[in-house]
This record gives structure tokens, C-alpha cells and sequence, in this order.
């Protein structure tokens, strides 16, 4: 039986903590005061008899109690907005699909499988949303995401979920066409002497291409810029000499048709797989099944692998 004490605002309280790792982040997304958020997440604790988060370290973590109903509880209340909807439309609504796409895949690969999906599934509104991945990964948790498309987590990311590979695509380095260092292996003094763009922290590939430049003699390296962004990371590379670190398949129309082109750089220490998450407890629906299938279909064409270095 449910708690009579278990309120809307303890739910959402809870899942905006446990999307942001912050009070003050959950608190700026309800558009309340943190000291509310965390009175509000003391009394869901209290009515649980259960600590929820670990406030050990400078970010909230979710404990085991805390994932379990962070992955109940969002899907219930993702239900609950569905009924709501449902009623209220006083008919059968479309089906629909939600899906995240990390930078990797929203240039290319989800728009060409969201085509296929149209023609195989035109009842189904297939709503796309993009972020940085804890933040998808999160969503996709506790089910307001049917799936997350891009590379793929570390482990401690990945619980209760699965992943599916498409393809294994590399990190690239990319620069002006016209560059002092266009299609050369760079050294680290090479690197040194230009503004670097690489992936903020949290980022997927963020670990890889520090281990990368930590190899080349960059222990410390010191970015102008961070950013995955395409639409800022192709501005200021093109107006500058910075040197920007990116999935090859956020820049891949760019690096075709000449606009940019990329340094050369070890492939192998760059290289990662390209895939779908899922929850591990949820049956596929028809239409997930079939965006997958799309997916597969969009990745098997050969657009989506690694192409040799410049």
C-alpha cells in the first residue's frame, strides 16, 4: 500500500537530485530554494526509512536504495504523465518514443534512423533530446528516455543498463583547412603552441583524450576551450589555428566536404564503440525495436566507421 504521506513534490524532488548530483542544481530546475529541495528529500527519506543519497563527497551520489527508486519511481511518474495525457486527449494518443543523443550520433546516425522510422512507423512521434551523457544516462534510468544513442559509458555509468555496438568510431583532431598543422602528427610542443579544444569533463570521451595527450608529453594540458558542441566547436576552429578534440562523427559531414580536416593522430589509442543503452529490466516495445533495427540499418551502410587518418 502506498505511503499517505508520499507526495508529487518528494518524486520530483528526488529525480531532479539524482539527475543532477546537486541541491542546488535540483533546486534551480523547480524553480524553488535548495533549503526546500532538501527539506523535501529529508521527509521522502524519513517516509522510506531509507537513505537515498551518499553526502559524503562534493556530488550527490544514489545509494542502492536510491537507484532502485530512482528507476521505479521515474517510470511511474512517466506513466502517470502518460495516463494524464491520455484522458485528457479522450482518445488512443500516437505512440512515441523518446531517445538521447549524445553529439556523436545527432549530426548523422539518429536523424538518417529517425528517417527509416518515419516511413516504418508513421503513427509513432519519435522526440529526440540531447545532453551530456550522466545527465541521458540518468534519464534513461529512471525511464523518461526509451533509449540513449552514443558511445559507450564507463561501467560504473552503465548499471542496470545494457548496450548495443553499431560501429567503433575514433576521436579525431581537427583544424582549419590551410592550419600550420593540417595532416601533420603533432608533438606536444606542436600542440603547445596552439589553443586546444577538448571535451569537458564528463564528457565520454573526455578520459581518452587526456590519456592521449598525457602520452604525447601533455601532461597538464591547459584548453582554451571545452566544448562537444558542433556548432561552436566548427566556429572557432574555422576563425582560429585552435585545435579542436572531437568524436569523428560529430564533424564527419565537415571533414567530407572539406571544411575541416584533421591531424594525424594514433587511431588505436582513440578508438571506442558506438551504440544503443537500454534499461535491462524493460521488454522493448515495437517501436524501440524498430528504431533499433533503423539504427543498425543506418550504421551498416559504412558511413558510420572509421575512415584512415589523413
Amino acid at each position: 500500500m502506498l505511503d499517505p504521506r508520499l507526495r508529487m513534490r518528494h518524486l520530483r524532488s528526488f529525480l531532479e537530485t539524482a539527475r543532477r548530483g546537486s541541491l542546488s542544481g535540483a533546486a534551480s530546475a523547480l524553480h524553488v530554494s535548495q533549503p526546500a529541495v532538501s527539506k523535501t528529500i529529508r521527509e521522502l527519506e524519513e517516509i522510506l526509512q531509507v537513505e537515498l543519497f551518499d553526502r559524503s563527497g562534493r556530488r550527490l551520489t544514489l545509494t542502492q536504495a536510491g537507484k532502485t527508486f530512482q528507476q521505479y519511481g521515474g517510470q511511474a511518474l512517466v506513466d502517470l504523465v502518460r495516463a494524464q495525457d491520455l484522458v485528457r486527449e479522450g482518445r488512443p494518443p500516437r505512440t512515441r518514443l523518446v531517445v538521447g543523443a549524445l553529439p556523436t550520433a545527432s549530426t548523422a546516425l539518429v536523424p538518417r534512423a529517425a528517417l527509416h522510422l518515419r516511413h516504418s512507423a508513421p503513427q509513432c512521434m519519435l522526440r529526440v533530446t540531447t545532453g551530456p551523457n550522466w545527465l541521458l544516462l540518468s534519464q534513461l534510468r529512471e525511464g523518461a528516455l526509451d533509449m540513449v544513442v552514443g558511445r559507450m559509458a564507463s561501467a560504473t555509468l552503465m548499471e542496470g543498463l545494457s548496450f548495443r555496438q553499431l560501429y567503433s568510431e575514433r576521436i579525431v583532431a581537427v583544424v582549419r583547412r590551410g592550419h600550420p598543422l593540417d595532416g601533420l602528427a603533432p608533438d606536444a610542443e606542436a600542440l603547445r603552441s596552439h589553443p586546444l579544444m577538448l571535451p569537458p569533463p564528463g564528457a565520454v570521451i573526455a578520459p581518452l583524450v587526456t590519456a592521449y595527450l598525457h602520452a604525447l608529453g601533455l601532461a597538464q594540458p591547459e584548453p582554451a576551450f571545452e566544448s562537444v558542441a558542433l556548432a561552436f566547436g566548427r566556429r572557432v576552429v574555422l576563425d582560429s589555428d585552435t585545435v579542436w578534440f572531437i568524436s569523428e562523427g560529430v564533424v564527419r559531414d565537415e571533414l567530407e566536404n572539406g571544411t575541416l580536416a584533421t591531424l594525424a593522430i594514433d587511431n588505436d589509442l582513440l578508438g571506442g564503440p558506438v551504440g544503443v543503452s537500454m534499461r535491462t529490466n524493460v521488454t522493448p516495445t515495437a517501436e524501440q525495436r524498430l528504431f533499433v533495427a533503423a539504427l543498425e540499418q543506418a550504421a551498416g551502410n559504412g558511413l558510420f566507421r572509421s575512415s584512415s587518418p589523413a
